[in-house]
């Protein structure tokens, strides 16, 4: 039981991740195409993290946990300062690449590595799945 909950927790913390990096780089983005495919991006993050809060409530009365405040406070300052001299499509791309592929990297770790039911793995697997294709996306815009 707390394989799982620990696993929805640390996805839940990846999807608030992505939502809080496309919130804090979308000001930036000029071209419609590709805020359009940020804007839909963040709202594939959004609908994972609102089946991850349906699926805890089935392991635990608390909510999952979230990125905090500092986390939130440093992913902001990062996003500025990278693109203070360089906020074009290629570099916030590249911003978001880099990102994108650390929750891919944790969500197969969570995937090879822990003992999770079935449901847990199937959505944590959806993460990833869509992670993965939200970087060729991503590709098309460097």
């Amino acid at each position: 039981m707390e394989e799982n909950i620990n696993s929805l927790d640390e996805t839940n913390k990846g999807a608030c991740m992505g939502m809080d990096a496309i919130n804090f780089i979308l000001d930036k983005v000029k071209d419609k195409e590709f805020k359009k495919t940020l804007e839909l991006e963040y709202n594939k993050y959004k609908d994972i993290s609102r089946r991850i809060n349906d699926l805890y409530k089935e392991y635990s009365d608390e909510e999952p946990h979230e990125t905090s405040t500092m986390n939130k406070v440093m992913t902001w300052y990062g996003v500025n300062m990278k693109t203070l001299a360089d906020d074009s499509n290629s570099k916030i791309a590249e911003l978001l690449l880099q990102g994108t592929n650390m929750g891919i990297i944790e969500g197969r770790k969570i995937l090879n590595n822990k003992n999770i039911d079935k449901k847990v793995y199937k959505l944590i697997s959806e993460f990833v799945t869509m992670q993965e294709d939200s970087v060729e996306k991503l590709k098309t815009f460097l």
